[in-house]
């Protein structure tokens, strides 16, 4: 039978899920402040719960972020090597210059639009979970982060046995 968390708990694990914009203040603040409070209140289910479901998003998102700058890396280095040559040209040109040398910047804006549409699609999904996970934990219930890799799994619980003689 599971217990009711205390208002404490639940405050404690709310706090812990809306730590983790302290990223935007500190570096690896999403990170420092949820361990943190994490490590204090371990030896609660509820706030372990949350606190291991915060810790797992964080991470996931990380991943992700690290994702898309590792799939965009080789168009930008790409783009570089074409936006040299182009530097070189309207060098040369500095009068003369033709649609051809404008129509190569084109690759760079649409390259950026979709890594900064990608990134802000992150940061909106990061900000909708982390809001939800933190009203239910401070309404007492469970939450799972949507699409979060689970690389802390729960604790498996020990049970007694009890030997019948």
């Amino acid at each position: 039978m599971e217990e009711h968390p205390s208002k404490n708990d639940k405050n404690v694990a709310a706090l812990m899920h809306i730590s983790t914009f302290l990223k935007y203040f500190f570096p690896f603040g999403n990170f420092i402040a949820p361990l943190i409070l994490w490590t204090i209140h371990k030896d609660k289910p509820f706030v372990h719960e949350h606190g291991r479901q915060a810790i797992n998003f964080q991470l996931s998102i990380l991943l992700y972020t690290v994702a898309i700058g590792l799939l965009c890396l080789p168009f930008f280095v790409f783009f570089a090597v074409d936006f040299v040559s182009l530097v070189e040209t309207l060098e040369h040109h500095v009068h003369r210059v033709g649609y051809m040398d404008v129509r190569n910047l084109s690759g760079y804006f649409i390259l950026f639009g979709i890594v900064a549409l990608l990134l802000f699609g992150i940061f909106v999904f990061e900000l909708y979970a982390v809001v939800s996970a933190t009203v239910q934990a401070n309404r007492g219930g469970r939450y799972q982060y949507p699409l979060s890799i689970s690389f802390i799994n729960s604790a498996p619980t020990v049970q007694k046995k009890t030997s019948s003689s």
